[in-house]
């Protein structure tokens, strides 16, 4: 028995094919080739017509004028230039000088959009120029009148559309007049390189316009927002502190409140277990309520500032704070009724602080005026009532830009009381603040400012 024993075959190894290797420069040119068309084919997303925010409306029709005063001017001596002087047949020429001026109309919305037609239009009317008869010795590729338009039509696009944009379509501009400068005929006479250049100034001049309008905008509406914060900030800040004030007066009832309910079962004789009980739960719940406060009134306090220590002022403090202001050079004189009846602790405070501030505004901003301080009641109501006439004629204003917190606090003070406030400037140039507080116990409302 013969044994067979078997070699195994080898194939020939396959080497592998390695990829030719890419130019630097080939590389970059595909990838700039890539960037430009991406940006070509994505048009700005805003249609407003040019100017549209102009707050004049013969500024907002400008641009509809002018672009159609150029299509009415362009068109007809575009067919007429075409067919005389370059010799091209009456129906292209005036298929071609339709195409390359009446599509400015669209450049006031779109101006990407009209330049895909103009550019197409521009690049057609070049290759059908190649074999006129009359194009030696004339301006090719481009026309004069293609220049003029495409110069419209640049500056349309430098106002609308963003940097990245405007240079891609400079550079398919200087491609294409590069691309017919190739052409082995001598027929260019260097109009493809002056388009070139004139394109990229009024891109460069317009775009530099458009981003300094956004600029502006951007400013504009930074400011706003910024005026809205403060605002808020001035109006928190006046609350935080009237809540500060607040707290004394709320401490001192809840401090009634829990000597009383402490001692009634000591002051009153016979008291069931059941209403000794309830007394100290009483008097349990406004300790509670008095170390809320506390933390509150923590919160509330900004921060490295002490507790005030001194007293809440009130109406009985009108006269000091009148003569204190007659010494700051302000000729003001009070009038307190002798009777205002009982006023409730918060709209002391709250009245007492109006006249601070009134008078306060008159020595910032109108130095020297009279000045006149009137407390009354009637009907339920306290009336404080603070008039001022027009600053000296030798004096300046101590202050020409306020906080603003002034007004913000009296309109906060008689929102929390439920009374309603007016002020406002007078006939003769003074100012006049005006405040009816109830005081009887209401829900809060909001103040009324009828100036």
């Amino acid at each position: 028995m013969t044994r067979t024993t078997a070699h195994p075959t080898y194939a020939d190894p396959v080497m592998p094919r390695t990829p030719a290797p890419h130019h630097p420069l080939a590389t970059a040119a595909k990838r700039g080739a890539r960037l430009i068309a991406d940006e070509l084919r994505t048009p700005s997303r805003s249609t407003a017509p040019l100017l549209g925010r102009a707050g004049k409306r013969w500024l907002r029709m400008l641009p509809y004028t002018i672009v159609f005063g150029f299509v009415a001017t362009l068109l007809p001596v575009t067919a007429t230039v075409l067919i005389q002087d370059y010799r091209l047949g009456g129906a292209l020429a005036g298929a071609l000088a339709t195409a390359q001026t009446a599509p400015l109309l669209l450049a006031v919305t779109r101006p990407l959009q009209a330049w895909w037609i103009v550019f197409t239009a521009d690049f057609a009317g070049a290759l059908a120029l190649m074999g006129a008869a009359g194009t030696a010795g004339r301006s090719w590729p481009w026309t004069p009148m293609v220049v003029v338009g495409y110069l419209l039509l640049m500056a349309c696009l430098g106002l609308r559309e963003p940097r990245r944009k405007l240079v891609a379509v400079w550079l398919t501009t200087g491609a294409a007049g590069l691309l017919f400068e190739l052409v082995p005929r001598d027929r260019g006479d260097g109009v493809h390189l002056l388009l070139f250049v004139l394109s990229g100034v009024v891109l460069v001049v317009t775009g530099a316009l458009r981003e300094r309008g956004d600029a502006q905008r951007r400013l504009v509406v930074q400011e706003t927002i910024s005026e809205a914060e403060r605002a808020q900030r001035t109006l928190l800040e006046e609350r935080a502190r009237i809540a500060r004030e607040l707290h004394d007066v709320v401490a001192h009832h809840m401090s009634v409140i829990t000597v009383q309910a402490d001692s009634a079962p000591y002051r009153i004789e016979g008291l069931p277990d059941a209403a000794r009980d309830e007394f100290g739960s009483i008097a349990a719940s406004a300790r509670e309520s008095l170390t809320e406060m506390r933390r509150l009134l923590s919160v509330l306090r900004s921060d490295g500032t002490e507790g005030e220590r001194a007293p809440q002022p009130g109406l009985d403090r009108v006269q000091q704070l009148v003569e204190a202001t007659v010494r700051a050079g302000v000729p003001a004189e009070v009038s307190l009724a002798a009777d205002l009846g009982e006023v409730p602790q918060t709209v002391d405070l709250s009245a007492y602080r109006i006249v601070q501030e009134a008078l306060a505004n008159v020595v910032r901003h109108a130095p020297g005026a009279a000045t006149r301080v009137s407390v009354t009641s009637d009907d339920g109501h306290l009336t404080v009532l603070v008039v001022n006439g027009p600053a000296g004629e030798r004096t300046s204003p101590l202050e020409t830009t306020g906080t603003g917190h002034g007004l913000v606090g009296m309109r906060e003070r008689v929102r929390l009381t439920g009374g309603t406030l007016d002020t406002g400037p007078l006939p003769d140039g003074g100012f006049r603040v005006a405040a009816r507080l109830p005081l009887t116990t209401q829900p809060t409302e909001s103040a009324e400012d009828p100036s």
